[in-house]
């Protein structure tokens, strides 16, 4: 809802003393002083006034939801890596979050959701990693290659940070694999983007672009566990192991190695 005469994004001219300054006027001259449509732009600045407050109020609840959500995820993943899913409970992760028992049960039934949550918000992180990759200038046969390592390091990081919580998520595959489906999804469409884009290019001769990018993903998550663990290139570091991956990944391109 937009008052008369106004641009979008525009906000009315101090509407409050517009109102102040009417009720003055009627005081001492009555209505007949105002000019014509008056009242029907005051009623319109008023209504503006009031949508953008109720829509302000809305948004300053929304980061507040947002923010104390956060916290309790926080919270609750810090005692999990420090103490396991196991061995805390819910009044643990109210008390140490300092927002009690009522407001957590307000944004989760249960441990599990809150651990659901977790997860969740660790895979958020590793999400934003690869959405900055993929906006990175770069030709299409380095991002390949740069979003695989950083794949890769960013779950090393994120369950070697967790402490004790890597076990669960190991034991708990399955809760991991049904929380990471969207996920999955956006990073298989990073790769389709880039591989069309190398296609475009002329840089990879791929006929089927899906199932490149599946079979991409799916390896790379594979190779999860073995990274993790230090079994994959035993002794060779991310530096010393690229031109190998990098053989391995534009052969499967079609991609010639002599860099341009």
């Amino acid at each position: 809802m937009r008052p008369p005469g106004y641009e979008p994004g525009e906000l009315p001219t101090a509407p409050l003393r517009d109102i102040i300054i009417a009720v003055l006027r009627v005081q001492r001259y009555g209505f007949f002083f105002f000019p014509p449509n008056f009242f029907h732009k005051m009623f319109a600045e008023v209504s503006f006034f009031y949508y953008f407050c109720t829509r302000q109020t809305q948004c300053a609840k929304i980061m507040s939801i947002s923010k104390t959500r956060q916290t309790l995820v926080d919270v609750a993943r810090q005692l999990f890596a420090k103490n396991g899913i196991e061995r805390t409970t819910m009044n643990d992760i109210a008390v140490a979050s300092g927002k009690g028992r009522r407001t957590l049960y307000t944004y989760f039934k249960s441990k599990e959701d809150v651990y659901y949550a977790v997860i969740e918000s660790e895979l958020e992180r590793l999400s934003d990693k690869l959405d900055e990759v993929a906006a990175k200038k770069m030709r299409p046969q380095d991002k390949v290659i740069e979003l695989i390592y950083t794949h890769l390091n960013m779950i090393k990081e994120t369950v070697v940070r967790n402490g004790n919580l890597r076990a669960e998520f190991f034991r708990n595959i399955w809760m991991v694999e049904k929380v990471r489906k969207n996920f999955d999804e956006d990073e298989l469409e990073i790769f389709r983007k880039v591989y069309q884009e190398g296609k475009e290019d002329g840089e990879f001769d791929i006929e089927n672009i899906d199932l490149v990018a599946d079979i991409t993903h799916y390896c790379i998550k594979g190779l999860e566990v073995p990274y993790i663990y230090g079994r994959l290139g035993r002794g060779m570091t991310d530096e010393s192991s690229r031109p190998q991956v990098e053989k391995v990944v534009y052969g499967a391109l079609g991609k010639s190695l002599i860099k341009h």
